[in-house]
Formats: C-alpha cells, structure tokens, sequence
C-alpha cells in the first residue's frame, strides 16, 4: 500500500462513536457518555465477618458483604462506582485495610464488568446508573448469584436480526421471573477486562435462592445457552450480609 492509499484508509475510518445510545425520545435517540462500574471481590478465611463489614461500612463506598454459600469462611466484597479510578484508589485502599490481610482472596471469583445500552432502552441514564444499584443494593432481594460468561465466536457472525431475535428468546425468561417478582439482574460487559476473556458478568438477585437457580435451568433451554455460549461461570453464590443504602445518581 503506498503512502497516499495509506492516507486514504486513514481518513475513510471514521472516528468510533463511544456514547451509549437508547431508544429514542421524541423522534431523537438518547446517548450517554455516563456508565457504572461493578467489581466482585470473593476471600476465604474469614473469621469475623463484622470486621471485614465495619470497614467497607466506613469506606463510604456503595458496596455490599456477602456471606459465601459454597464456603463457610467466605466473603464477597461487591463494589460499584461510575469512576473507574475508584478501583484502583478507594477500593484498592479499602482492600488493603489490615483487617483484609488473614484472608486468602480466590482470583478465579474475582468480575469486574461496565454497564451497556442496546439501543433499545426507554430510560437509558436509569439503565446505565440507577437500576443496576437499586437491584444489587435492594435489602429485600439479600440473594445474589454472580458469574462470567463467553459467547462463542460464530454468534458474532449472525446477522443483527437473527442475533435479536435469539437474545430475545433469552431476554423473555428473565422478564417472566421479573414480573414474579422473582428475581432481576444486573448485567454488565467485560470485554477486554477480564482475565480469562470472558464477555459479560452476569448478577442475579433476589428474595430467595431457589428461584435464581431455577432461572439459570431454564436459561439453558435457550438457544442462546444451548447453542452460542462458550462458557459460563466460575459461580458465585451469596447472601447479603450488610449493603449500603441506594443512592440517586
């Protein structure tokens, strides 16, 4: 290629549109340069989760302890913040904090993830900012099953209708078990964040735990999970122990 062809290419590329862009009002699409940032923590041999909860408690931090089903030592330290610098300052503190260092961390538990628009969201700011916190901080909703998923590489390949019409599909089991009032979800993109490239991070919640793990059985009825998932999981399975109150962004 010579240097004006290369010139050429250059100036053909548009610069990519990094907004969050809804449904649109009024005839005019609403966009947002505005997203949450949500990180999971998971620690083993823990002796006295009171401690460990003092001290996200005073962190100031929008956060949430777990008490780990799978381990009777186990804690989850879930955090959530629009900057992602407060994960590498308040929450990178707080994790340093003294009362942190006894417990031995599990990596392999460890999201972190962004929240994203579709395009097809009425509300996109409470989207983005407000229901992900109202749903993980919601103190009648204590249980909470997290975990990594991958789609396989061909889903890309669909066209966008075919892919809609598959994560409908997808989409229609969880509004049923929301209209229930059984559980809702917190739904985050990790691409490039991730250790293990996974895609998304997944967060159900809800009044109890039964129906979580049902809703996960039957999500595997999908085509999307039958057919396009890659992997899915390592899982993390909680109750709250103590959350900070939601906030209004």
């Amino acid at each position: 290629m010579s240097m004006t062809e290369h010139k050429t290419a250059q100036t053909a590329m548009p610069a990519p549109d990094l907004r969050e862009i809804g449904a649109s009002r009024e005839g005019e699409p609403q966009s947002s340069d505005r997203r949450l940032f949500v990180q999971l923590h998971v620690f083993g041999a823990c002796e006295d989760v009171s401690a460990i909860t003092e001290v996200v408690k005073q962190s100031g931090l929008e956060s949430a302890v777990y008490l780990d089903v799978n381990d009777p030592k186990g804690v989850g330290v879930l955090v959530l913040a629009e900057n992602p610098e407060t994960f590498i300052r308040e929450s990178r503190c707080l994790l340093h904090a003294p009362v942190f260092k006894p417990l031995v961390r599990k990596p392999e538990l460890t999201m972190f993830g962004r929240t994203y628009a579709t395009g097809r969201e009425a509300d996109l700011e409470d989207w983005l900012l407000k229901k992900p916190k109202r749903n993980a901080l919601n103190p009648k909703w204590p249980w909470a099953v997290w975990y990594p998923l991958r789609r396989k590489p061909e889903f890309e390949l669909l066209s966008k209708q075919e892919q809609g019409r598959i994560l409908g599909e997808h989409a229609l089991m969880g509004m049923a078990y929301g209209r229930a009032g059984y559980a809702s979800d917190i739904r985050l993109a990790c691409h490039g964040l991730d250790q293990n490239d996974n895609e998304f991070v997944i967060g159900l919640v809800g009044p109890d735990l039964y129906p979580l793990s049902r809703l996960v059985q039957d999500m595997r009825k999908s085509q999307q999970t039958a057919k396009y998932i890659q992997s899915l999981g390592p899982f993390f399975v909680g109750k709250v122990y103590w959350q900070s109150p939601f906030r209004e962004t």
